[in-house]
């Protein structure tokens, strides 16, 4: 019996804006409930990475922020 074929993996978002525009979308189709089962299914999938990698992106500019503090994390603000 033959094999189906592979899903391709995911392409990573490019920039973080990208991810997050890409996450919107995805959301509002979800919320709209026009979605098969399995469409909503493999779109929380893709969310959920999408997710992960905007948190990735995050959390490495934190780091950044902490080096450029001289190792702690300041409060922002605008003044």
């Amino acid at each position: 019996m033959p094999k189906a074929p592979a899903a391709a993996a995911p392409v990573e978002p490019a920039t973080y804006e990208a991810a997050l525009e890409e996450l919107e979308q995805l959301i509002e189709r979800i919320e709209s409930g026009q979605m098969p089962l399995e469409q909503m299914l493999a779109g929380y999938q893709r969310g959920a990475t999408l997710l992960a990698f905007c948190r990735a992106r995050l959390d490495a500019v934190q780091d950044q922020i902490k080096v450029l503090d001289e190792g702690k994390l300041q409060a922002w603000t605008q003044e």
